[in-house]
Order: C-alpha cells, then sequence, then structure tokens
C-alpha cells in the first residue's frame, strides 16, 4: 500500500513505516501530524483518486528536526565592486508514516 502526499509544496510517494525528510513542520519530536491532502492511494492495485479522497489523510511521527546543507549566496554588480555574499541553511524535520 503506498500513499501520493502533498507538504512543503513538494509530493512524496509513501508507504507505512518509511523515514522521510520534509520540509520543516511545526511539532515536537514524539508529535504526530496528519498530512493533506492525500493526492493518490494504491491499495493492493485499487488506485483511488481525486475526489473520493477528500477526508482522507496520512498520519506520521515527527521522529526529529535538522538543518539542510549549507549555501553561499553570492551576488555582485559589475564595474562598481560592490559584492555581497550570505549564507543559508534549510530547516527540515524528519517523519516517520504510520497509518494511511
Amino acid at each position: 500500500m503506498y500513499a501520493v502526499i502533498t507538504t512543503g509544496g513538494k509530493q512524496y510517494r509513501v508507504e507505512p513505516g518509511q523515514q522521510l525528510t520534509v520540509e520543516k513542520l511545526v511539532g515536537e519530536v514524539g508529535d504526530t501530524v496528519d498530512l493533506r491532502p492525500v493526492m493518490v492511494v494504491d491499495d493492493a492495485g485499487d488506485v483511488t483518486t481525486g475526489g473520493e479522497l477528500a477526508g482522507r489523510s496520512v498520519s506520521a511521527t515527527i521522529t526529529g528536526h535538522e538543518r539542510g546543507q549549507h549555501l553561499r549566496v553570492f551576488t555582485y554588480k559589475n564595474k562598481s565592486r560592490q559584492r555581497k555574499r550570505r549564507g543559508h541553511r534549510q530547516h527540515h524535520t524528519i517523519i516517520r508514516i504510520g497509518e494511511i
């Protein structure tokens, strides 16, 4: 059984028991979150999509928070010696998928 969910502007194909790193979710380690919307559910070949999934959700448990890889952002203007360097690290949440 698998489902396709949307969280953080991205779509993920998930299965029960799977561990997944997603964009930051609000909550503490050990909290349970319901992930909506569910786009597709496949239960042993029986595929469900669209309006039939209006009330469905996927439950997941937050197992940790982390920060992503450090990125350097560098901008400059030609011929004027104007330069600017900044860094960025995205916040991520690690979740374990429960029941679909």
